[in-house]
């Protein structure tokens, strides 16, 4: 999966065309497992994944039209950092720890009634927090992206438009995508298509509690350079669990998972459009199947 790639040109908080202000915090832990690499096969080599993240999002200003469509500008800001707790694993194939930073603008509005327009510009610094003092201009990555995305349903969003980010050193175009489909009720159903992919159903068994069943892809980059060569590291899980969400208030609920990462890649490689190109998925090092738990929260106001 290269998704990261480009899919991190959607700051967090774009899972939908809401504009309220929104604050997220979530803590991850993915156990240890055995490291698998075809072209180098370090003994007994292992390592676990500790991710704490936060991020918010803030209007600046909001207009509604006649259909309930905003006109609105906001701000949004978003950072993780990973550790891991890596055993038998050289350095040169896995870092130790890793700090993702973003910030960006992000403008929505409606061309009429079946379509809008969802725009984002910003950066954002990639590297291995062990060297914080060796931040580079390599280590920033640039973002934008404009979609344009059509109203199908009133619970059905689909988009499509082009990214544009400097991953290889230089700006390139992305097709971009965006998907938000949602099913509410006493039984949900979530889609969401925006900066990673996230699919869920549940049941609602109370006004504070519900239950998911989730699946949900994501990811870690670090932009570096090795023997005078631009590189990039990065390390992509899936997540297949089961999601008790517990509201304690209308705009405040607190999501716990527990369930297995299946696979979890990790590995570098040259920032080039051909090496970009060149996996071959049967290769690709990383961790084998781990347990996976995670506790956070999320708070609209």
């Amino acid at each position: 999966m290269k998704t990261i790639l480009y899919c991190s040109t959607f700051f967090m908080l774009l899972a939908s065309m809401r504009v309220t202000a929104q604050i997220n915090f979530k803590t991850e832990y993915i156990s240890s497992s055995t490291y698998k690499n075809k072209e180098a096969h370090p003994r007994h080599a292992e390592g676990n994944l500790k991710v704490i993240q936060g991020s918010f999002r803030i209007p600046v200003s909001i207009k509604m039209n006649e259909n309930n469509r905003p006109t609105a500008w906001a701000i949004a800001c978003g950072g993780s950092h990973a550790s891991m707790g890596n055993k038998n694993l050289p350095a040169e194939l896995c870092p130790t720890k890793i700090l993702n930073l973003q910030i960006g603008l992000i403008h929505t509005r409606p061309l009429n009634t079946k379509w809008s327009m969802l725009a984002t510009a910003g950066a954002g610094l990639y590297m291995d927090s062990d060297n914080l003092s060796k931040a580079r201009w390599c280590n920033i990555l640039g973002q934008g992206a404009v979609i344009f995305i059509r109203h199908l349903k009133p619970n059905l969003d689909l988009g499509v438009g082009a990214a544009l980010n400097n991953t290889f050193g230089y700006p390139m175009l992305f097709p971009a995508l965006y998907l938000n489909w949602n099913l509410q009720g006493r039984f949900e159903v979530k889609v969401a298509l925006v900066d990673a992919i996230q699919v869920s159903a549940g049941m609602r068994l109370n006004d504070y509690l519900k239950l998911n069943l989730m699946f949900e892809m994501s990811g870690l980059l670090t932009l570096t350079e090795k023997d005078g060569k631009k590189m990039y590291f990065t390390q992509q899980y899936s997540i297949v669990g089961l999601q008790p969400e517990i509201t304690l208030a209308r705009s405040l609920t607190i999501p716990l998972t527990l369930g297995i990462a299946p696979y979890r890649e990790a590995y570098y490689k040259k920032r080039t459009l051909k090496d970009y190109f060149s996996d071959d998925d049967e290769s690709t090092p990383g961790f084998k199947l781990g347990f996976y738990c995670s506790i956070g929260f999320s708070w609209k106001f």
